[in-house]
């Protein structure tokens, strides 16, 4: 009898923390989030960057809303996305700060726990940092992530 409630007592948890798993998961998208406002204001800054990368609206879906692939246009549409909202040092890296600061109030919390561990981003070129900061941001929090 004890290995039996001992047995059912571990599937117990171990559902229990699928579940949570799971739901961590989960996309959070509604009519408030991603902030529509910050949709609209960025459009223009998607389509210019589609334009000059030749990235496929269904790599960036899938990057945003499905799983993390590599996609060389990808890469650098994100950066691109970068410097054209003027969120860049003037070496080219991304000043974090500045991000934070060009996002809705209602994102800042968001955003701060998301990027908590992805200060340092790696990679031989811009548009490979720029990836690795994406990356980093949607396994960090894939429920509040998203690529315009």
């Amino acid at each position: 009898m004890y290995i039996l409630r001992t047995i059912l007592g571990a599937l117990l948890w171990c559902s229990v923390l699928l579940n949570l798993i799971w739901a961590q998961k989960e996309l959070r998208r509604d009519e408030t989030y991603p902030p529509p406002e910050l949709l609209e204001a960025l459009r223009p800054v998607h389509d210019k960057c589609v334009a000059k990368t030749g990235v496929t609206e269904e790599a960036i879906k899938e990057f945003s809303d499905g799983e993390i692939h590599e996609d060389e246009p990808l890469k650098c549409y994100m950066y691109c996305v970068f410097e054209e909202t003027d969120v860049l040092h003037e070496d080219g890296e991304v000043h974090l700060e500045k991000l934070l600061d060009s996002l809705p109030n209602s994102m800042h919390n968001i955003a701060l726990h998301m990027g908590k561990k992805c200060l340092y981003p790696k990679g031989d070129t811009k548009c490979e940092r720029a990836f690795w900061l994406h990356r980093c941001w949607k396994e960090s929090d894939p429920k509040h992530y998203f690529l315009i």
